[in-house]
This record gives C-alpha cells, sequence and structure tokens, in this order.
C-alpha cells in the first residue's frame, strides 16, 4: 500500500533553504489507511541492558550507587536493545550481578526516609513474617513486572524471615530476600512470551508484558506504579485504552529518556566514552570531549523530537544546536554559557550543520590519528541509508598509501586505493561520500587544507551532487532512503529484534504514515506501540 505526499517538493525546500520553515508549515490534514496485516515472529526474552538496569534500580530503589562491573552489553544490527535478545549471562555474570545485588540491598535498606518509603510496613519484631510478606508482594510486582504467584511470595518470606532469626535484625534479613529478587531472571530478563489470543488466534502480549514492552520502548527503563495498575485492570489490549496510555507515556518526561537512548544505540555515541585521540596530533583532544561531544547530539535530538516536534529530517540540516564551553571552543564560536551546555544557532556562513557538523559523529567515525572517509561513508550508508556494505574479501590489504608529495591528501591516497579492484567494489560506495567530511579533522575541527593541499569535498551521492558537507547533510535528508531507515530502525529498537519478511508491508505503512504526517517522531513512536507487530507474536514452529 502506498500513500502520496501532499508536500514533497515544499518539504525539501524548506530543509534546505530556511530553519524558520517548520515554525511556520502546517501539518498537512490527511487520512491515514488502516495499518495492513502482519506476520508478526516469535517472541524472544530480553536481557537488560546496562542502561535499562541502572535506570530501573533508580526507578525501583531511589539514589543509590550502581555497581558498573556487570555482563558487558552486546551490538547486534545497530542496536544493543537487539543484542539483548541474543545473549545470556555468564558464569562470570552470575557474580558480578549476585554481588551488586547485595551491594544494592545494603544501600536500599540503610536506616532513614528512604527505606521506609521502600518497606511499605513496620515490623512487629525480629521475624515479622506478615511484613515481609507485603514487602516481597510489592516490591516483587514492581522488579518483575508483574505479580508474584504465591510460591514465590513464600520462598522469598522464607529466606527473608530465616536471615532475619539469624542475624537479630528484621532489615538485615529483609536484605537477602530483596538481593535474591534483583538477581533473579525474573528482574534480569524481560520474559514476554506471550498468550493465546482467543479472538483472533495466534499469540499476543498480555497486560503484564504489555506494560513491559512499553515502559522500555518508550521510556528505556521499568514500568511506574499507574502503568502496573493499568495492566492489573486489563487495559493495555484494547485498541482506545491502549491508546490513552501511550499518549500519556509520550507526555511524559521519561519519554526523553527513551528517545535519547534510542538515538544513543543508532548512532553509537555511547562508544564517545571510550573515544581515543592521539593528543600529540589532536592536543584539544581530552577525556571529557567524547561524552560532552554525546550530549551535544542528544540534546539537539531530543530538542528537535520532543520541543519543536519537528520534522526529523532537520537532523540533518539544522543549525541550531546545544554546546557548552568545551565544544564552542572546538567549533571556534563563541560559548552561549558559561557552565554547561546551551542552545546556540551555528553561523549561517559557517562549515556546520546538522549531524554531519558535530564532533559526536566526526570524531567517533574516524581513526585515532586522522579522519577516515570510510568509517564516515559507512556510517551515511549503513546507519543513516540503511544500505548494506558487503565485508572485504579474505585477506585483502586495507592499509592505505603512506601521505607523500604525490599523494598529499586522503582523496589522493583514496583514488589510488581504489584502483586494486578487490577493494574498489565496497570502497566505491563508502568512500566519495565520505571525502565530503574531509574539511573536518579526526577530532571534528574544521580545516581547509591538507598537508598544504586544498582539501576538495565535493562528490556525488546517488546522482546528486554536493560540494561541501552542509549539501552533503541536505541531500541525505531528502534522499527516500532516510525516512524509511529511520522508520525501519525504531521498529527494530522497539521489539529487540531483526524485522521480519512478513512486517514488510507494516513497515511500508509506518513510512508513509511518517512522511504524511510532517516526518515527526512522536507519532511514529505511536504508531509503532500500536501496531500488531508491537502487540502480537506468532507460534513457534
Amino acid at each position: 500500500m502506498k500513500l502520496r505526499l501532499l508536500r514533497p517538493l515544499a518539504g525539501a525546500l524548506c530543509l534546505v533553504l530556511s530553519q524558520a520553515c517548520h515554525e511556520s508549515r502546517e501539518t498537512p490534514v490527511v487520512s491515514l489507511a488502516p495499518a495492513p496485516d502482519v506476520l508478526p515472529s516469535e517472541a524472544v526474552m530480553k536481557r537488560l541492558t546496562r542502561t535499562q538496569y541502572q535506570a530501573t534500580l533508580h526507578d525501583l530503589l531511589g539514589d543509590v550507587a550502581i555497581p558498573t562491573s556487570l555482563e558487558p552489553d552486546t551490538e547486534s544490527d545497530g542496536f544493543l536493545a537487539v543484542g539483548a535478545s541474543q545473549t545470556s549471562i555468564s558464569s562470570l555474570g552470575v557474580d558480578r550481578y549476585e554481588s551488586a545485588a547485595f551491594n544494592l540491598a545494603a544501600q536500599a535498606l540503610q536506616a532513614g526516609s528512604s527505606r521506609d518509603a521502600l518497606v511499605p510496613c513496620k515490623p512487629k519484631g525480629t521475624s515479622d513474617e506478615a511484613c515481609a510478606a507485603t514487602f516481597v508482594t510489592t516490591f516483587g510486582r514492581r522488579a518483575f513486572r508483574r505479580p508474584l504467584v504465591a510460591l514465590e511470595i513464600a520462598r522469598y518470606v522464607e529466606l527473608a524471615t530465616k536471615a532475619a532469626t539469624t542475624l537479630g535484625d528484621f532489615y538485615q534479613g529483609l536484605e537477602f530476600a530483596l538481593a535474591g529478587m534483583l538477581q533473579s531472571p525474573h528482574f534480569l530478563f524481560r520474559i514476554e512470551l506471550g498468550e493465546p489470543d482467543k479472538a483472533n488466534g495466534g499469540l499476543r502480549y498480555s497486560n503484564w508484558e504489555m506494560a513491559t514492552r512499553l515502559a522500555y520502548f518508550l521510556w528505556n527503563t521499568t514500568p511506574d506504579d499507574a502503568l502496573l495498575d493499568a495492566a492489573k485492570r486489563g487495559e493495555l489490549l484494547t485498541d482506545a485504552s491502549l491508546e490513552q496510555h501511550v499518549d500519556a507515556m509520550l507526555a511524559s518526561p521519561k519519554a526523553r529518556r527513551g528517545v535519547r537512548n534510542f538515538f544513543n544505540e543508532r548512532f553509537g555515541l555511547y562508544r564517545l566514552d571510550d573515544l581515543v585521540k592521539e593528543p600529540n596530533i589532536f592536543p584539544q583532544a581530552s577525556a571529557d570531549l567524547g561524552p560532552d561531544a554525546r550530549e551535544e547530539t542528544l540534546q539537539t535530538l531530543e530538542a528537535l523530537v520532543f520541543d519543536s516536534d519537528g520534522d526529523a529530517r532537520e537532523m540533518m540540516t539544522s543549525r541550531r544546536t546545544y554546546v557548552n564551553r568545551r565544544l564552542a571552543t572546538l567549533y571556534q564560536i563563541p560559548a552561549p554559557a558559561l557552565e554547561g551546555f546551551a542552545a546556540t544557532v551555528l553561523p549561517e556562513d559557517g562549515p556546520r550543520q546538522g549531524l554531519l557538523g558535530q564532533a559526536g559523529v566526526l570524531a567517533l567515525y574516524a581513526h585515532p590519528t586522522s579522519s577516515s572517509s570510510t568509517l564516515r561513508g559507512k556510517f551515511m550508508r549503513t546507519v543513516l541509508l540503511c544500505q548494506a556494505i558487503p565485508p572485504p574479501p579474505p585477506n585483502v590489504n586495507t592499509a592505505l598509501p603512506e601521505p607523500s608529495p604525490e599523494l598529499p591528501t586522503l582523496r589522493d591516497r583514496m583514488r589510488q586505493h581504489i584502483q586494486d579492484p578487490n577493494c574498489a567494489s565496497c570502497h566505491q560506495s563508502m568512500d566519495p561520500i565520505g571525502l565530503g567530511l574531509e574539511s573536518f579533522d579526526g577530532l571534528g575541527q574544521h580545516r581547509l587544507t591538507e598537508q598544504g593541499v586544498t582539501i576538495d569535498t565535493s562528490g556525488m551521492l546517488d546522482d546528486v551532487a554536493f560540494s561541501n558537507p552542509r549539501e552533503l547533510g541536505a541531500a541525505i535528508a531528502v534522499h527516500p532512503e532516510f525516512s524509511r531507515c529511520l522508520t525501519r530502525h525504531l521498529y527494530r529498537y522497539a521489539l529487540g529484534r531483526r524485522e521480519q519478511k512478513g512486517e514488510e508491508a507494516l513497515l511500508a505503512w509506518l513510512r508513509d504514515a511518517l512522511e504524511l504526517e510532517g516526518f515527526r517522531v512522536v507519532p511514529l513512536l505511536k504508531h509503532i506501540a500500536m501496531s500488531d507487530g508491537f502487540r502480537r507474536a506468532s507460534e513457534a514452529p
């Protein structure tokens, strides 16, 4: 099914020519056809990512110091959220989660107001089974994201009371029950297996499972009590009541955290924590630059999605960004604030706009000692446009020629490198567009020359000519694969698995919905959460 866009040329001109267009345009009034039937794939069980683990514990326990020595995340199909459905926990990871659980339990149950808020009763003695049961029942529902069954309650109550009797303290005994829940698979994994759908056949996710799926998709953390109460009332299965809860969740400040995490994973920005640059080549490099650059990108995207409810393509063309003094110095612009990050508009005649002008992308997709047309070109092809790049042939020499008087610039060296037919098949699709960013060095600093030679940033993106990074970003913004790729990636992230053939019609419908609704991200989030691809699963073969 294909829906026609009412204003494609106006939208493209708006992006390229004017940052004020968004403020003056009106969202088109359209009728969106019903979503097509979908053949959902099997349910998958996902381990909490580190970010989800940390956010969940802060929501459950309050202000606690969370141990960082945990099982590492695994990226798959471009996302940690997808890798979480393909990994288990190693024996070393089991030990680390156990140690973390007891550490957290001891912190949470120290005397004070936080403990009083966590334990909703006052013990009448060292081994108060009734109070222990109240705690296990209430906290267990929040930790496991569903009600505990009687056998589970009895097991944790017995553990708490036996430990309390031995240690002579109710709260020390309760630590064992709390630690036990925090290292349970029902806490560390999102166990979403579906239930029979008697009305429509196949499987649907239960109310409790939907609460978990919605929370980790839209908020990247555990469901709150209000959402769990909605699950208890059976309100997360019917269209009308589900839509009300999705709207409320998207209006919550927590939705910002969820969108930030999506882009953090999609662009690989979490790797900026470990950004390494050779200080002799890049004196401005520091341990703080990577995290600062990530924050610039995430604040910019957060403001585009929520504050302006803007056209997603503007992430490639906007001159509005958020910088602190360190980044302002790198960009050679006035700092908008003495401390912290603040909004600024980059100079109209300057070299930067959108993602391709931000240090987070430029420094991440580069080498420790130099820029890289290959890494940057691959980022644009695979991450922004979802185009596949084949792996290099076995034993192929990927080293570039060293700079020389005959080959002074990266463009010169790449021109010689791709004369090798083993290299040309891959590099021809990446390097010509990656060279469009060569006016930025490996740290993201602007430059005009390399080895004393003027840098040429012109090129072609799929028959569209560009002469500089700003024109390259504008060409990507209106490329037909850009919005398709954003839709595909957001759907993949939401489900925690790679999309299947039976979902392609739904993906096309979602992309058309994005286009018809002004390329706004929040409506797309809602469409995905309301889709059968998100709410249903197929039977195992």
